[in-house]
Protein backbone atom coordinates (compact mmCIF):
# COMPACT_ATOMS: atom_id res chain seq x y z
CA UNK A 1 0.00 0.00 0.00
CA UNK A 2 1.41 3.25 -0.88
CA UNK A 3 1.44 6.04 1.48
CA UNK A 4 -0.93 8.24 -0.42
CA UNK A 5 -3.71 5.17 -0.25
CA UNK A 6 -2.40 5.00 3.69
CA UNK A 7 -3.43 8.47 4.02
CA UNK A 8 -7.03 7.98 2.52
CA UNK A 9 -7.52 4.94 4.93
CA UNK A 10 -6.17 7.58 7.97
CA UNK A 11 -8.75 10.41 6.68
CA UNK A 12 -11.63 7.95 7.45
CA UNK A 13 -10.27 7.06 10.65
CA UNK A 14 -7.83 9.93 11.94
CA UNK A 15 -6.26 8.66 15.09
CA UNK A 16 -3.18 6.53 15.74
CA UNK A 17 -2.62 4.27 18.31
CA UNK A 18 0.61 2.38 19.16
CA UNK A 19 0.18 0.88 22.61
CA UNK A 20 -2.52 -1.38 22.75
CA UNK A 21 -3.41 -0.15 26.36
CA UNK A 22 -4.15 3.15 24.80
CA UNK A 23 -6.42 1.71 22.30
CA UNK A 24 -9.49 3.85 21.21
CA UNK A 25 -12.57 2.92 18.80
CA UNK A 26 -11.21 3.26 15.45
CA UNK A 27 -7.99 4.12 15.58
CA UNK A 28 -5.10 2.59 13.29
CA UNK A 29 -2.51 0.45 14.94
CA UNK A 30 0.94 0.42 14.29
CA UNK A 31 2.78 -2.25 15.43
CA UNK A 32 6.46 -0.70 16.34
CA UNK A 33 9.14 -2.61 17.28
CA UNK A 34 11.96 -2.04 20.09
CA UNK A 35 14.78 -3.85 21.47
CA UNK A 36 12.43 -5.83 23.83
CA UNK A 37 8.88 -6.05 22.15
CA UNK A 38 7.50 -6.23 18.47
CA UNK A 39 4.24 -4.88 17.91
CA UNK A 40 3.13 -7.20 15.56
CA UNK A 41 2.29 -9.74 18.33
CA UNK A 42 -0.06 -7.26 19.39
CA UNK A 43 -2.20 -6.54 15.85
CA UNK A 44 -5.18 -8.86 16.16
CA UNK A 45 -5.59 -7.13 20.11
CA UNK A 46 -5.61 -4.04 18.67
CA UNK A 47 -8.60 -4.59 16.40
CA UNK A 48 -10.38 -6.91 18.87
CA UNK A 49 -9.93 -3.77 21.33
CA UNK A 50 -11.55 -1.59 18.30
CA UNK A 51 -8.88 -0.37 16.27
CA UNK A 52 -10.31 0.07 12.68
CA UNK A 53 -6.77 -1.53 11.55
CA UNK A 54 -3.74 -2.75 11.95
CA UNK A 55 -0.40 -1.57 10.09
CA UNK A 56 1.92 -4.87 10.20
CA UNK A 57 5.60 -5.16 9.17
CA UNK A 58 5.75 -9.08 9.03
CA UNK A 59 3.89 -11.06 6.32
CA UNK A 60 2.39 -14.21 9.04
CA UNK A 61 0.66 -11.15 11.14
CA UNK A 62 -1.19 -10.04 7.89
CA UNK A 63 -4.42 -12.11 8.97
CA UNK A 64 -7.06 -10.02 8.33
CA UNK A 65 -8.96 -7.53 5.57
CA UNK A 66 -8.15 -4.76 8.26
CA UNK A 67 -4.31 -5.55 8.84
CA UNK A 68 -1.71 -3.35 6.42
CA UNK A 69 1.09 -4.80 5.26
CA UNK A 70 4.10 -1.98 4.87
CA UNK A 71 8.15 -2.77 4.97
CA UNK A 72 8.46 -1.23 7.89
CA UNK A 73 6.09 0.18 10.19
CA UNK A 74 8.24 2.96 11.65
CA UNK A 75 9.01 4.41 8.47
CA UNK A 76 5.65 4.12 7.54
CA UNK A 77 4.11 6.08 10.66
CA UNK A 78 6.66 9.03 9.61
CA UNK A 79 6.13 9.29 6.15
CA UNK A 80 2.42 9.33 6.84
CA UNK A 81 2.92 11.75 9.08
CA UNK A 82 4.78 14.00 6.66
CA UNK A 83 2.40 13.31 4.20
CA UNK A 84 -0.45 14.53 6.34
CA UNK A 85 1.38 17.67 7.15
CA UNK A 86 2.04 18.28 3.84
CA UNK A 87 -1.50 17.94 2.90
CA UNK A 88 -3.12 20.54 6.03
CA UNK A 89 -2.67 23.65 5.40
CA UNK A 90 -1.86 24.56 8.99
CA UNK A 91 2.11 25.97 9.97
CA UNK A 92 4.15 24.58 11.93
CA UNK A 93 6.29 25.95 14.64
CA UNK A 94 8.99 23.65 15.55
CA UNK A 95 11.03 23.95 18.54
CA UNK A 96 14.06 22.26 20.22
CA UNK A 97 16.31 22.84 23.32
CA UNK A 98 18.50 22.18 26.05
CA UNK A 99 15.75 23.68 28.66
CA UNK A 100 12.58 24.50 28.66
CA UNK A 101 11.07 23.11 25.53
CA UNK A 102 7.71 22.12 27.11
CA UNK A 103 7.09 24.91 28.97
CA UNK A 104 7.81 27.02 26.50
CA UNK A 105 5.83 24.99 23.95
CA UNK A 106 2.94 24.89 26.25
CA UNK A 107 3.36 29.07 27.10
CA UNK A 108 3.71 29.42 22.66
CA UNK A 109 0.27 27.19 22.58
CA UNK A 110 -1.81 29.34 25.69
CA UNK A 111 -1.10 32.64 23.90
CA UNK A 112 -2.01 31.67 19.70
CA UNK A 113 -4.75 29.64 20.93
CA UNK A 114 -6.68 32.45 21.86
CA UNK A 115 -6.57 33.58 18.22
CA UNK A 116 -5.95 30.45 16.39
CA UNK A 117 -6.95 26.87 16.24
CA UNK A 118 -3.77 25.12 17.48
CA UNK A 119 -2.52 21.99 18.19
CA UNK A 120 0.73 21.42 20.09
CA UNK A 121 2.74 18.13 21.01
CA UNK A 122 1.23 16.75 23.86
CA UNK A 123 3.71 15.90 27.19
CA UNK A 124 6.84 15.03 25.71
CA UNK A 125 6.27 13.12 23.07
CA UNK A 126 9.38 14.93 21.22
CA UNK A 127 11.12 12.32 19.52
CA UNK A 128 11.01 9.39 15.99
CA UNK A 129 7.82 8.55 17.43
CA UNK A 130 6.20 11.47 19.02
CA UNK A 131 6.43 14.27 16.23
CA UNK A 132 4.84 11.80 13.63
CA UNK A 133 2.11 11.59 16.26
CA UNK A 134 1.64 15.26 16.47
CA UNK A 135 1.68 15.82 13.00
CA UNK A 136 -0.66 12.96 12.71
CA UNK A 137 -3.04 14.93 15.26
CA UNK A 138 -3.67 18.21 12.84
CA UNK A 139 -7.05 18.53 11.99
CA UNK A 140 -8.63 20.11 8.79
CA UNK A 141 -9.23 23.04 10.62
CA UNK A 142 -5.83 23.21 12.89
CA UNK A 143 -4.07 26.56 11.92
CA UNK A 144 -1.25 26.45 13.69
CA UNK A 145 0.73 23.36 15.10
CA UNK A 146 3.48 23.66 17.61
CA UNK A 147 5.72 20.98 17.30
CA UNK A 148 8.82 19.85 20.29
CA UNK A 149 11.70 18.19 19.10
CA UNK A 150 14.07 16.41 21.68
CA UNK A 151 17.59 14.99 20.59
CA UNK A 152 19.91 13.54 22.44
CA UNK A 153 22.71 13.04 19.36
CA UNK A 154 23.85 14.34 15.94
CA UNK A 155 21.34 14.18 13.31
CA UNK A 156 18.21 13.98 14.93
CA UNK A 157 16.77 17.10 15.09
CA UNK A 158 17.66 16.99 10.88
CA UNK A 159 15.87 14.04 10.48
CA UNK A 160 12.75 15.21 12.40
CA UNK A 161 12.65 18.56 10.41
CA UNK A 162 12.64 16.80 7.66
CA UNK A 163 9.44 15.23 8.67
CA UNK A 164 7.84 18.13 10.25
CA UNK A 165 8.99 20.61 7.35
CA UNK A 166 8.40 23.24 9.59
CA UNK A 167 7.60 26.91 8.51
CA UNK A 168 8.97 28.14 11.53
CA UNK A 169 11.40 27.67 14.41
CA UNK A 170 12.59 28.42 17.83
CA UNK A 171 15.76 27.22 19.75
CA UNK A 172 15.18 27.72 23.87
CA UNK A 173 18.66 27.88 24.83
CA UNK A 174 21.92 25.56 24.71
CA UNK A 175 22.91 23.93 28.29
CA UNK A 176 24.52 20.98 29.31
CA UNK A 177 22.03 18.31 28.54
CA UNK A 178 22.57 14.62 27.04
CA UNK A 179 26.22 15.43 26.73
CA UNK A 180 26.76 11.27 26.66
CA UNK A 181 24.93 11.47 22.98
CA UNK A 182 26.53 14.86 21.71
CA UNK A 183 29.39 14.34 22.87
CA UNK A 184 30.28 17.39 25.22
CA UNK A 185 28.53 20.89 24.74
CA UNK A 186 29.82 21.97 21.34
CA UNK A 187 27.97 18.65 20.38
CA UNK A 188 24.86 20.07 21.86
CA UNK A 189 24.93 22.90 20.38
CA UNK A 190 25.81 21.83 16.70
CA UNK A 191 22.90 19.23 17.33
CA UNK A 192 20.22 22.02 18.39
CA UNK A 193 21.44 24.18 15.52
CA UNK A 194 20.19 21.45 12.89
CA UNK A 195 16.73 23.21 13.42
CA UNK A 196 18.13 26.49 12.43
CA UNK A 197 20.49 24.82 9.71
CA UNK A 198 17.09 23.62 8.44
CA UNK A 199 14.97 26.89 8.32
CA UNK A 200 17.77 28.68 6.80
CA UNK A 201 18.62 26.05 4.14
CA UNK A 202 14.58 26.39 3.44
CA UNK A 203 14.19 29.97 3.65
CA UNK A 204 12.28 29.73 6.39
CA UNK A 205 11.42 32.63 9.62
CA UNK A 206 13.18 31.81 12.70
CA UNK A 207 12.30 33.36 16.02
CA UNK A 208 15.56 33.99 18.24
CA UNK A 209 16.66 35.50 21.44
CA UNK A 210 18.80 37.71 20.67
CA UNK A 211 20.27 38.55 24.16
CA UNK A 212 21.94 34.70 23.43
CA UNK A 213 25.20 35.62 22.02
CA UNK A 214 25.45 31.99 20.15
CA UNK A 215 21.91 32.39 18.37
CA UNK A 216 22.46 35.72 17.03
CA UNK A 217 26.08 34.87 15.67
CA UNK A 218 24.92 32.04 13.91
CA UNK A 219 21.90 34.05 12.71
CA UNK A 220 23.69 37.28 12.09
CA UNK A 221 23.18 37.37 7.79
CA UNK A 222 20.21 35.77 8.13
CA UNK A 223 17.07 37.82 7.39
CA UNK A 224 13.85 36.05 8.12
CA UNK A 225 14.49 36.47 11.59
CA UNK A 226 12.09 37.57 14.26
CA UNK A 227 13.67 38.29 18.22
CA UNK A 228 13.32 39.32 21.24
CA UNK A 229 15.88 40.99 23.59
CA UNK A 230 16.07 43.12 26.79
CA UNK A 231 18.43 45.56 25.40
CA UNK A 232 19.15 45.46 21.80
CA UNK A 233 17.21 48.13 20.27
CA UNK A 234 17.21 46.31 16.69
CA UNK A 235 14.67 43.94 18.63
CA UNK A 236 11.68 43.77 20.43
CA UNK A 237 12.04 44.85 23.72
CA UNK A 238 10.94 42.44 26.62
CA UNK A 239 11.65 43.85 30.40
CA UNK A 240 12.58 41.68 33.38
CA UNK A 241 10.74 42.65 36.04
CA UNK A 242 11.48 40.16 38.52
CA UNK A 243 10.94 36.63 40.05
CA UNK A 244 9.67 36.71 43.69
CA UNK A 245 9.20 33.61 42.89
CA UNK A 246 6.99 34.17 39.83
CA UNK A 247 7.81 35.61 36.71
CA UNK A 248 6.74 39.02 35.91
CA UNK A 249 7.57 40.84 32.44
CA UNK A 250 7.11 43.46 30.62
CA UNK A 251 6.05 44.46 27.00
CA UNK A 252 4.27 47.35 25.11
CA UNK A 253 4.17 49.09 28.14
CA UNK A 254 1.84 46.01 29.39
CA UNK A 255 2.98 44.46 32.79
CA UNK A 256 2.43 40.44 33.37
CA UNK A 257 2.94 38.17 36.28
CA UNK A 258 3.54 35.26 35.40
CA UNK A 259 2.71 32.03 37.55
CA UNK A 260 6.60 30.42 36.54
CA UNK A 261 8.70 30.40 39.45
CA UNK A 262 12.56 31.29 38.39
CA UNK A 263 14.63 33.66 35.89
CA UNK A 264 14.96 30.91 34.03
CA UNK A 265 11.38 31.05 33.00
CA UNK A 266 11.88 34.66 31.62
CA UNK A 267 12.98 33.52 28.37
CA UNK A 268 10.16 31.14 28.05
CA UNK A 269 7.61 34.01 28.40
CA UNK A 270 9.44 35.79 25.78
CA UNK A 271 9.32 33.37 23.14
CA UNK A 272 5.39 32.86 23.43
CA UNK A 273 5.32 37.39 23.58
CA UNK A 274 7.31 37.60 20.56
CA UNK A 275 5.45 34.88 18.72
CA UNK A 276 2.01 36.25 19.76
CA UNK A 277 2.86 39.73 18.24
CA UNK A 278 4.21 38.55 15.06
CA UNK A 279 0.60 36.32 14.50
CA UNK A 280 -1.15 39.50 15.43
CA UNK A 281 -2.75 38.67 18.49
CA UNK A 282 -4.24 41.22 20.88
CA UNK A 283 -1.90 42.39 23.22
CA UNK A 284 -4.39 41.38 26.23
CA UNK A 285 -4.80 38.22 24.98
CA UNK A 286 -1.12 37.51 25.46
CA UNK A 287 -0.97 38.90 29.22
CA UNK A 288 -4.01 37.11 30.09
CA UNK A 289 -2.30 33.94 28.61
CA UNK A 290 0.79 33.98 29.90
CA UNK A 291 -1.38 34.89 33.43
CA UNK A 292 -3.12 32.46 33.45
CA UNK A 293 -0.66 30.06 32.13
CA UNK A 294 -0.14 27.40 35.31
CA UNK A 295 2.88 24.67 35.10
CA UNK A 296 1.71 20.86 35.57
CA UNK A 297 3.20 17.52 35.42
CA UNK A 298 6.06 18.18 38.00
CA UNK A 299 7.59 21.38 36.11
CA UNK A 300 8.56 24.07 38.84
CA UNK A 301 5.11 23.50 40.60
CA UNK A 302 4.51 25.46 43.95
CA UNK A 303 2.78 22.96 46.37
CA UNK A 304 1.58 24.66 49.92
CA UNK A 305 0.86 22.68 52.52
CA UNK A 306 0.27 23.34 56.24
CA UNK A 307 4.26 23.39 57.10
CA UNK A 308 5.91 24.06 53.76
CA UNK A 309 6.57 25.73 50.69
CA UNK A 310 7.41 23.54 47.86
CA UNK A 311 8.84 24.18 44.44
CA UNK A 312 9.00 20.39 42.85
CA UNK A 313 10.79 20.27 39.64
CA UNK A 314 11.47 16.61 39.40
CA UNK A 315 10.17 16.49 35.40
CA UNK A 316 13.95 16.79 34.36
CA UNK A 317 17.90 17.95 34.88
CA UNK A 318 20.90 18.69 33.37
CA UNK A 319 23.73 20.99 34.78
CA UNK A 320 22.32 24.06 33.30
CA UNK A 321 18.72 23.60 34.85
CA UNK A 322 20.24 22.82 37.64
CA UNK A 323 22.19 25.39 38.22
CA UNK A 324 19.78 28.42 36.83
CA UNK A 325 16.85 26.64 39.49
CA UNK A 326 19.23 26.53 42.47
CA UNK A 327 20.48 29.96 41.32
CA UNK A 328 16.83 31.25 41.71
CA UNK A 329 15.79 29.63 44.87
CA UNK A 330 18.80 30.57 46.60
CA UNK A 331 17.52 34.43 45.53
CA UNK A 332 14.16 33.86 47.34
CA UNK A 333 13.04 35.73 50.31
CA UNK A 334 11.62 32.64 52.10
CA UNK A 335 12.60 30.92 55.52
CA UNK A 336 14.58 27.55 55.87
CA UNK A 337 15.39 26.93 52.97
CA UNK A 338 16.50 23.13 51.74
CA UNK A 339 17.34 21.60 48.30
CA UNK A 340 16.94 18.25 47.75
CA UNK A 341 18.57 17.41 44.83
CA UNK A 342 18.69 13.88 42.82
CA UNK A 343 20.80 12.41 39.99
CA UNK A 344 21.29 14.18 36.82
CA UNK A 345 21.26 11.56 34.20
CA UNK A 346 23.02 10.92 30.26
CA UNK A 347 26.21 12.84 31.53
CA UNK A 348 28.33 10.26 30.16
CA UNK A 349 32.22 10.59 31.75
CA UNK A 350 31.22 14.05 32.55
CA UNK A 351 28.79 12.89 35.21
CA UNK A 352 31.19 12.87 38.57
CA UNK A 353 32.28 16.30 37.41
CA UNK A 354 29.12 17.93 36.95
CA UNK A 355 27.58 16.69 39.95
CA UNK A 356 30.68 17.39 42.29
CA UNK A 357 30.50 21.06 40.56
CA UNK A 358 26.67 21.36 41.38
CA UNK A 359 27.21 20.22 45.15
CA UNK A 360 29.72 22.53 45.76
CA UNK A 361 27.70 25.99 43.75
CA UNK A 362 24.87 24.77 46.32
CA UNK A 363 26.94 25.04 49.29
CA UNK A 364 27.98 28.39 48.31
CA UNK A 365 24.69 29.79 47.54
CA UNK A 366 21.76 31.22 50.18
CA UNK A 367 20.34 27.44 50.81
CA UNK A 368 20.39 26.45 54.49
CA UNK A 369 20.55 23.03 53.80
CA UNK A 370 21.36 20.24 50.91
CA UNK A 371 19.81 16.63 50.89
CA UNK A 372 21.83 14.77 47.59
CA UNK A 373 20.38 11.58 46.61
CA UNK A 374 21.59 9.25 43.74
CA UNK A 375 24.43 7.04 43.07
CA UNK A 376 26.34 10.30 41.02
CA UNK A 377 25.77 12.48 44.47
CA UNK A 378 26.20 9.77 46.66
CA UNK A 379 30.28 9.44 44.99
CA UNK A 380 30.65 13.75 45.64
CA UNK A 381 33.18 14.92 48.13
CA UNK A 382 30.91 16.92 50.31
CA UNK A 383 29.94 16.57 53.64
CA UNK A 384 25.97 17.04 53.59
CA UNK A 385 23.78 14.54 54.24
CA UNK A 386 23.81 12.79 50.81
CA UNK A 387 22.30 9.07 50.42
CA UNK A 388 22.35 6.28 47.16
CA UNK A 389 18.88 5.27 47.15
CA UNK A 390 15.98 6.69 47.65
CA UNK A 391 14.89 3.81 50.44
CA UNK A 392 17.76 5.34 52.46
CA UNK A 393 16.18 8.86 52.12
CA UNK A 394 12.85 7.86 53.37
CA UNK A 395 14.16 7.01 56.62
CA UNK A 396 16.29 9.35 57.19
CA UNK A 397 13.66 11.89 56.78
CA UNK A 398 10.94 9.62 58.80
CA UNK A 399 13.17 10.03 61.33
CA UNK A 400 14.58 13.65 60.91
CA UNK A 401 11.77 15.27 60.03
CA UNK A 402 11.97 18.54 58.14
CA UNK A 403 11.15 21.18 60.39
CA UNK A 404 7.58 23.43 59.89
CA UNK A 405 7.27 26.32 57.73
CA UNK A 406 10.23 25.13 55.43
CA UNK A 407 10.71 26.57 51.41
CA UNK A 408 12.02 23.38 49.72
CA UNK A 409 13.03 22.69 46.45
CA UNK A 410 13.17 19.17 44.99
CA UNK A 411 14.83 18.80 41.46
CA UNK A 412 16.35 15.75 39.70
CA UNK A 413 16.07 13.79 36.70
CA UNK A 414 12.62 11.97 35.42
CA UNK A 415 14.04 8.62 36.25
CA UNK A 416 14.96 9.68 39.94
CA UNK A 417 11.13 10.22 40.55
CA UNK A 418 11.81 12.64 43.32
CA UNK A 419 7.52 13.60 43.04
CA UNK A 420 7.67 10.38 46.03
CA UNK A 421 8.83 12.81 48.51
CA UNK A 422 5.60 14.71 48.73
CA UNK A 423 4.31 11.72 50.34
CA UNK A 424 6.84 11.93 53.14
CA UNK A 425 7.36 15.79 53.40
Amino acid sequence: MTIKDLHSVFLKFPSVSTDTRKINEGDIFFALKGDNFNGNFYAEQALKQGASYAVVDEEEFNKSDRTILVNDTLASLQQLANYHRKFCKAKIISLTGSNGKTTTKELINAVLSTTYKTIATKGNLNNHIGVPLTLLSIKPDTEIAIVEMGANHLNEITFLSSIAEPDFGYITNFGKAHLEGFGGVKGVIRGKSELYEYLTKNNKSIFLNADDPIQLNKLKSYTHKYGFSTENSKYYNIEYLGAQPFVRVKFDHIEATSNLIGSYNFHNCCAAIIMGKYFNVELSQIKNAIENYTPQNNRSQIIETAGHYIILDAYNANPSSMKAALENFSTLDKPNKIAILGDMFELGDSADVEHQTIAQITEKLNIDQMILIGENFYRTKITSNKFKKFDDLKHYLNEHPILQNSTILIKGSRGMALERLLEII
